[in-house]
């Protein structure tokens, strides 16, 4: 309400135009119960619930079979206490609020309710107790929780599922089932290593029933039972299970990802379409901006790749981490017209406050598009609070000499402008994952590589050094979970890329220099010229422009082409 009412008075005065921002992350009650542990408690408790509840099917989907005594209950809650620990122990923070932990138990839950319907639809078939175990669909629970969570997540999936599995089927032997489950489970969990296209769980289905299709073979081999089975069936139902459960898991996933607000890599790589109409607005109406984007996108791609981060997710979040500048394309630099500078105009504090505005225009544009809440997130945190130094700069070099100009007696005191480093500052948040970390250097790397010149392997790598340097001095790596080893290996990719990208090239003689034909075999020819690489790199220290205007403040210092125009102090 006292918001509604400043916002109007602002409207009155003339100061607002009485617009609002669409905001990221409001901070209701659902996201407040995402990370309450009175929400983990409710989760577990439904889960244990359901598992009851389905132990109790279980013994009813063939006749005499043995009641649930206390003994089960017992042997439930000891594997149930071992799930908890090993959640809270070992994969808290792949598990990390209580969307992802209700997915992943819920997966369970399905997954042995599942188990249950395909025994009691076996009843009423003249199959042997060993087949019943095989055509299980054993590989359901852990191929949904590896794909759209990773592999950890699924071995998980896999372990419990089998263990909650021998008490839900009471029907089937408790060592057939074990092996069967663990086999079968496990494989389909090292099948899906990488699933770029949704065709890959139908060929991890494939696997996975071929795989079931031996093993029922063999077991029946083993146990004595195979010639009282049929051949057809003994081969043909474990295949054909395996290929339904990969074809269902394909259909499920998209279906999940909506609901719990997750994306696979799958996903990821059907975002990445550089037709979407923000990536073509871009290519449009801010080129510049446009082929920063993929450059960015290369950069943190490659780098992601070396630490074993989401490397899918780095490069389209990267597309349209600076969306924001479309609201203003000409006031950033990599779109500016060359004859015209717009911010000779603006103050230093007022060109700070467009630049920095490109966030949060960039997160009302996303919201819009219905763009994925992790690209949000990157949008809002690619800058963290880092400094608009080139800005900054110039209102302290404008304080000074209006200081100066007090002191001669040639200006008043209220001339002298107020600077303060805090409305120079991006809004923030800092950088909360890896993935968000790596294009926030990233971004800056990119952007500072314009001001080098002849660019090589050593200035290249002192550059990256002295921008990945200022990050943590200023604490914008500290929310992140990035580790010092990965930072390195960071900076050796963005050296390695940045160097293939801004290689030398042979320098040709043109042809009215070519040596004569009647010449030739008499003198050497000369060799073609590489860019030199044995220049000693500039000492002194760089001070790193926030990614979004780094290249005039270099250019400006350099070149020395145009001499911005001095505004008012009072205008400050």
């Amino acid at each position: 309400m006292f918001e509604s009412i400043r916002r109007a008075r602002l409207q009155r005065e003339g100061l607002s135009c009485g617009k609002t921002r669409r905001k990221h992350q409001e901070g209701d009650l659902f996201d407040e119960m995402r990370t309450h542990p009175a929400g983990t408690v409710g989760v577990y408790v439904l889960f244990f619930i359901g598992v009851a509840v389905l132990m109790r099917l279980g013994t009813h989907v063939e006749d005499g079979l043995p009641a649930l005594t206390w003994l089960h209950a017992l042997y439930a809650a000891a594997i149930g206490f071992a799930l908890v620990a090993h959640e809270r122990i070992a994969l808290r923070e792949q598990i990390s609020d209580n969307s992802i932990l209700l997915l992943v138990l819920g997966t369970l839950l399905m997954h042995l309710a599942l188990i249950v319907f395909t025994l009691d639809l076996s009843a009423n078939q003249s199959w042997g107790k060993t087949l019943k175990a095989i055509v299980l669909p054993h590989a359901f629970g852990p191929l949904v929780l590896s794909v759209i969570l990773g592999r950890r997540i699924g071995l998980f999936g896999a372990i419990y599922a089998t263990l909650f599995g021998v008490l839900v089927c009471v029907s089937v032997s408790a060592p057939t089932f074990m092996a069967t489950s663990a086999l079968i489970g496990f494989t389909g969990v090292l099948l899906t290593k990488r699933v770029s296209r949704r065709n890959r769980l139908f060929m991890a289905g494939l696997y996975v029933g071929v795989v079931a299709m031996a093993f029922s073979l063999l077991l029946h081999e083993a146990a004595g039972v195979i010639m009282e089975e049929q051949i057809g069936r003994m081969i043909g139902l474990p295949l054909i299970i395996g290929v339904i459960t990969g074809m269902a898991v394909g259909g499920l996933v998209p279906v999940l990802e909506s609901v719990f607000g997750v994306t696979t890599d799958v996903s990821w790589l059907e975002l990445g379409d550089l037709n979407h109409p923000l990536m073509r607005r871009l290519s449009i109406e801010a080129p510049g901006t446009y082929h920063h984007s993929l450059v960015v996108a290369n950069l943190a791609e490659a780098a992601a790749e070396t630490i074993g981060a989401r490397a899918s997710m780095c490069r389209v979040s990267a597309y349209f981490h600076d969306i924001g500048k479309l609201s203003k394309p000409e006031y950033f630099v990599e779109n500016m017209d060359p004859s015209a500078n717009p911010h000779d105009d603006l103050t230093p504090r007022m060109s700070a406050l467009v630049i920095i505005a490109h966030v949060k225009d960039g997160v009302d544009l996303a919201i819009k598009h219905n763009l994925n809440s992790r690209i949000i997130d990157v949008i809002e945190q690619h800058h963290g609070t880092s400094l608009a130094w080139y800005f900054y700069r110039q209102a302290l070099d404008q304080k000074a000499e209006m200081e100066r100009l007090v002191k001669q007696s040639k200006a008043k005191e209220d001339d002298v402008p107020q600077v303060s480093e805090e409305t120079f500052r991006y809004p923030g948040p800092k950088p909360q994952f890896k993935e968000a970390a790596i294009i926030s250097l990233a971004d800056a790397v990119e952007s500072a590589s314009r001001t080098l010149e002849k660019p090589n392997a050593s200035r290249i790598e002192t550059m990256i050094a002295e921008i990945v340097q200022a990050r943590m001095l200023d604490g914008q790596l500290d929310e992140c979970d990035l580790t010092i080893a990965e930072l390195a290996k960071v900076k050796a990719s963005f050296a390695k890329t940045l160097l293939s990208m801004m290689h030398g090239r042979i320098k040709y003689q043109k042809a009215n220099e070519a040596t004569p034909a009647s010449t030739m075999g008499l003198r050497d020819e000369p060799k073609p010229r590489l860019a030199r690489d044995d220049e000693t790199p500039t000492t002194t220290s760089m001070k790193i422009v926030e990614a979004s205007f780094a290249g005039p403040a270099a250019e400006a210092a350099a070149k020395k082409s145009r001499s911005r125009k001095s505004p008012p102090a009072s205008a400050a």
